[in-house]
């Protein structure tokens, strides 16, 4: 009689850290751990079924097209971030590809509430280190008050798990909260949408970018970049900007054209901006948006939070042992839309 068999392991290599070959080897699956995190990834699609990596693990020198024999064994690349657009194109020809959304949305969620907050109330000029600024900055804020957050209209262009959390927090300040409405699954979820305007729950939407920018106090961009969206935030929508819109962008910063955002900032139609994103990140030394006094830069840090790996490692753990049991993937990218 003749023995069977047992099936061959699945072969996966982590580039992201320890915190996924520790779940790895814990969570009692069939797979086998390919010890290698500095070889590029691209070399290893000949021996790997799964490959769990991230934008940091060479892919900044990755060839323009794709590799002799690519995309070899592999079946499924997981990513360690919300978006694909630091990979290649031709990373979409494994057969599934799955991305980390959601990861960092409260991090981030956070981040823009700071920046709201800090922006609405001028915490950056409250600070003082004697009696003397003391006795004139109480003077400045007795004789100009700020205004409060609360009652402030807040656009939020993309309403993924990011955007979502955005709202969920401002509301619980008393915000307003309008979404530039894209696609059907926003639309689903009821409310009434006549004549390019609805409501869902206590979030309303609008059609375009120039209806949001007119409808918002503080305009958050939480969007993908793909050919659609680069430069969304351009000189002809800004035309249509609320006088005194305060923008933050904490999704890449290709959405934004830089040289109209100056413009904007400079004639006075911006009140300010908060970006953690810029193209090209970072920027030249010089740059005008390093010094620009209604300008709060930070070094694409709005996701970072303790224990950050560590969930992005357990929402790769949850697909793999779908894979294993041949259950469909979440999160899967969409190679036509791009994200």
């Amino acid at each position: 009689m003749n023995a069977v068999l047992a099936p061959r392991p699945l072969v996966m290599l982590n580039q992201t850290g320890a915190e996924a070959d520790v779940l790895v080897g814990s969570a009692g699956l069939p797979v086998a751990l390919a010890a290698d995190s500095d070889t590029p990834p691209w070399l290893r699609a000949h021996d790997v079924d799964v490959l769990f990596t991230g934008p940091r693990n060479g892919w900044r020198n990755a060839p323009a097209t794709a590799p002799a024999g690519w995309p070899g064994r592999l079946q499924w690349v997981h990513v360690a971030s919300a978006g694909i657009d630091f990979f290649p194109p031709w990373l979409l020809q494994v057969p599934q590809v799955t991305c980390s959304r959601g990861v960092a949305a409260v991090p981030i969620a956070e981040y823009v509430l700071t920046a709201l907050l800090s922006h609405q109330r001028g915490w950056d000029a409250l600070r003082v280190a004697g009696a003397g600024p003391w006795r004139e900055t109480f003077a400045r804020v007795d004789q100009h008050l700020p205004g409060t957050l609360q009652g402030r209209a807040l656009g939020v262009a993309g309403y993924g798990a990011i955007g979502r959390e955005v709202a969920r927090l401002a509301r619980a300040f008393g915000v307003r909260v309008t979404v530039l409405r894209r696609g059907v699954a926003l639309v689903e979820e009821g409310g009434s949408h006549g004549g390019g305007h609805g409501e869902i729950g206590r979030v309303h939407t609008v059609d375009s970018i120039e209806k949001l920018l007119a409808a918002s106090d503080h305009l958050v961009l939480a969007l993908p970049i793909t050919a659609q969206t680069y430069h969304l935030i351009n000189a002809a929508p800004l035309a249509h900007a609320r006088p005194g819109l305060h923008l933050v962008n904490i999704a890449r910063g290709a959405l934004v054209d830089q040289q109209a955002l100056l413009h904007a900032l400079d004639d006075g139609r911006l009140s300010g901006a908060t970006l953690d994103v810029t193209d090209p990140e970072p920027l030249p030394e010089g740059h005008p948006l390093y010094c620009h006094p209604r300008v709060r830069l930070t070094p694409h840090v709005s996701w970072a939070a303790q224990g950050a790996a560590e969930l992005t490692a357990r929402k790769f753990m949850a697909n793999l042992a779908r894979h294993v049991a041949g259950q469909p993937l979440e999160d899967v990218v969409d190679a036509a839309r791009g994200y």
